[in-house]
């Protein structure tokens, strides 16, 4: 059976370089083997946005 585990990062949209930082911490998870599962604008985040991922588990189990 598959298992999964879940990380939320929260991203303000305060500064000019908002999206492109969103965008360099998103490519590195992905290359770590996150996927985003969903997003929603954020007033915890200052107005910006909370990103849901998720990955794979391995057979060793869950690491962070």
């Amino acid at each position: 059976m598959k298992t999964f585990e879940y990380d939320i990062l929260t991203f303000p949209m305060s500064r000019k370089t908002g999206e492109f930082e969103m965008k360099n911490v998103l490519n590195a998870r992905g290359a770590d083997g996150w996927e985003v599962v969903s997003f929603t604008s954020s007033e915890y985040a200052n107005v910006g946005y909370t990103v849901f991922l998720k990955r794979e588990t391995t057979a060793a189990g869950a690491s962070a």
